[in-house]
């Protein structure tokens, strides 16, 4: 039995690399059968080494090792790449036309999903990376959408919640209750649903107890891999996969 093009999974943490990896699985199953899914071959290039230039905002050193966990599945035979942390799309946009195999983006995933569910409005969630950032700004002011984050010391409890406790597989009451009430700020605010913009968040952030529809990143990503995968469409050499 076929099973379609080999997806490569570049892990920054593990949570997300983890929770990346059996959605795909899963996602394979549904579609093919059980036990079946596309070949699926996964780096992992400890997060902990880019650490120090994350907080540098060094982000020729973190390159290097994004780069090194791309070759890696490209060597094992991936034909393509997803990466389940948003915040590492800010250097991996830097960097996709030198690796050796194209990447499906994280946000061109999340930014189809609000189009097809008609939202105007959307609220993120992430690191102060990714909520300061542009990986999903660019994407949906393009598209005339409106992004709305938490005021800054929310950002900050959020960004420490992430690497000190999500990262790391710890769970608490207490953050799960600081997401629970951002997330509903950020519907005071008119926002329409909210973008786990961190792929550990899905952890703890579900439809259940979320005041607003959630877009989970690392699901969204890691079906759309496997959809990717099962298609006949051709993929570039190099660069970012048109996604539609």
């Amino acid at each position: 039995m076929k099973t379609g093009k080999v997806i490569g999974i570049c892990a920054h943490s593990y949570e997300g690399g983890a929770l990346c990896f059996l959605s795909a699985c899963k996602e394979g199953a549904a579609l093919l059968g059980p036990h079946l899914h596309p070949n699926i071959v996964l780096s992992a290039i400890p997060m902990g080494l880019s650490i120090p230039s994350w907080k540098n905002d060094d982000y020729d050193e973190i390159s290097k090792h994004l780069k090194m966990g791309v070759e890696q599945i490209a060597q094992g035979g991936a034909e393509f790449f997803i990466c389940p942390d948003n915040t590492a799309h800010i250097v991996l946009e830097k960097i996709v036309n030198e690796l050796p195999i194209p990447g499906l983006h994280i946000a061109d995933v999340v930014s189809q999903e609000i189009t097809l569910n008609g939202w105007n409005k959307i609220g993120l969630l992430g690191t102060k990376w990714t909520m300061n950032g542009s990986i999903y700004t660019n994407k949906l002011n393009n598209q005339n959408l409106e992004i709305m984050s938490p005021d800054e010391a929310q950002r900050n409890q959020i960004n420490k919640a992430i690497f000190e406790e999500l990262c790391q597989g710890i769970f608490t009451k207490e953050t799960v209750s600081l997401f629970q009430n951002s997330i509903e700020m950020l519907k005071q605010r008119g926002a329409k649903c909210v973008i786990l913009g961190c792929t550990e968040i899905p952890l703890i952030i579900n439809t259940e107890n979320s005041a607003l529809p959630v877009l989970d990143t690392t699901r969204l990503l890691a079906k759309a891999a496997v959809k990717l995968a099962l298609s006949n469409s051709e993929l570039p050499l190099k660069g970012w996969i048109k996604y539609f």
